[in-house]
């Protein structure tokens, strides 16, 4: 993620686009979240104010947001750990199999090094973890940036952001180069063809730390 790019999503709120959206990714998310109590979740990318998290609040244990910026008043919640930080800094300081489910919605399109970031996402996640993905697709972009640039009713800063738009040929490869297997990769469309859905279990039968991005450099 850009790291000249220090707003958090929804950090000046918003806008009534912005909120549909969210209202349909909800809506994929929840149909895919185990129904187990107490799982150990992590939200890359989780916004200024941790709505999905917040709505998790309740079935859950433990609940950690890495974003730019956190709402003050979350921060003192014992419930939720929060990591002010870039997505690719925060993440390799994780344990190894640490989350039973790793959310990385609306974020991934902001990310330099998608598959470091997705191989350190199978890494955190214990076996039989799951990993849920939103992504704009290519369709999306042309709605995306005229309701950003033309219409105003999204964040400019937000598209001037974006590194990359998906189809499905385009974030498969990057998943299984990330370590997770074709057969526990399921993607589809949705939200009218604008952004594409992937639930990823991870059954690669052992989690293997291998040189992070940031170490690399």
């Amino acid at each position: 993620m850009d790291t000249a790019h220090r707003d958090s999503y929804g950090q000046h709120g918003l806008t009534w686009v912005d909120r549909f959206g969210v209202f349909l990714s909800r809506r994929a998310i929840f149909k895919h979240v185990p129904r187990d109590q107490g799982l150990d979740i992590l939200d890359l990318g989780c916004g200024y104010r941790a709505q999905l998290l917040i709505s998790l609040q309740e079935r859950h244990k433990r609940l950690v947001g890495v974003d730019f910026l956190i709402c003050p008043e979350l921060k003192s919640d014992p419930q939720f750990t929060f990591l002010e930080s870039t997505i690719e800094q925060a993440i390799v300081k994780l344990d190894d199999g640490s989350f039973d489910l790793v959310l990385f919605i609306s974020a991934l399109e902001h990310v330099w090094e998608p598959v470091e970031v997705l191989r350190e996402c199978q890494r955190v996640l214990r076996p039989g973890g799951i990993l849920l993905i939103n992504v704009p697709t290519w369709r999306g972009k042309f709605f995306l940036e005229l309701s950003a640039f033309k219409l105003g009713t999204s964040p400019k800063d937000e598209m001037d952001d974006h590194k990359m738009y998906y189809a499905k040929r385009d974030l498969w490869p990057l998943l299984v180069k990330a370590g997770f297997k074709p057969s526990e990769i399921v993607l589809k469309y949705h939200k009218f063809g604008l952004n594409l859905f992937a639930v990823v279990r991870n059954n690669s039968g052992s989690i293997q730390r291998e040189q992070s991005y940031s170490e690399k450099r």
